[in-house]
């Protein structure tokens, strides 16, 4: 048994260091924002909504349009339009969108800066909901799948800090020729 002791004790000490190891999140894990889930059903009467630390969310309206429209300003292209509904849920102290990215099959796509009058433009109110267009310019052959939109406060990424991730069902959008980005509206 004594001969056998030290082979048991460094067998359980492999054991453990593995499970240390499997245990230990990556880096980048370590710096992930912290996500909060909610699904945009396109046919249902009420959308689910989101809260995080700075946000509450919730996909009200996406559809693809083979234009846009601003005032004096127009492109065509092969655009997703998000209406979002948000508000802050504590404080309006960083209550904005600063970052809005939409995840698809492996691809992330910002929210086009060339249309103004977005949802980047309005500063979100406590509990009384925002509702503002997001206007996101893709390739031709993103139609079908699921795509990820993601929103957060935090301007380059958002680091150890909540985010909004909204899942929209691209194959079941509708399409329309030309959709007019209008300015967004509070306390609708």
């Amino acid at each position: 048994m004594k001969k056998a002791l030290p082979w048991i004790v460094g067998v359980a000490l492999a054991v453990v260091a593995g499970a240390i190891t499997v245990a230990t999140p990556s880096p980048d894990a370590l710096r992930a924002p912290f996500v909060a889930h909610a699904a945009f059903a396109p046919d249902a009467d009420e959308q689910q909504s989101v809260t995080t630390r700075t946000l509450t969310a919730a996909v009200v309206d996406a559809t693809f349009a083979e234009s846009v429209e601003v005032s004096d300003w127009r492109a065509d292209g092969n655009w997703l339009v998000v209406t979002v509904a948000a508000s802050a849920p504590h404080s309006e102290v960083e209550a904005d969108v600063e970052l809005a990215t939409l995840h698809v099959g492996g691809e992330v796509f910002q929210a086009s800066e060339r249309v103004r009058d977005t949802l980047f433009d309005a500063q979100l109110r406590i509990g009384i909901d925002t509702v503002g267009m997001l206007a996101f310019e893709l390739p031709p052959d993103i139609r079908a799948g699921d795509a990820e939109l993601r929103l957060s406060s935090s301007v380059f990424t958002p680091r150890l800090d909540d985010m909004v991730a909204v899942t929209i069902p691209l194959d079941r959008l509708p399409t329309a020729s030309s959709i007019e980005i209008t300015p967004p509206e509070t306390g609708l």
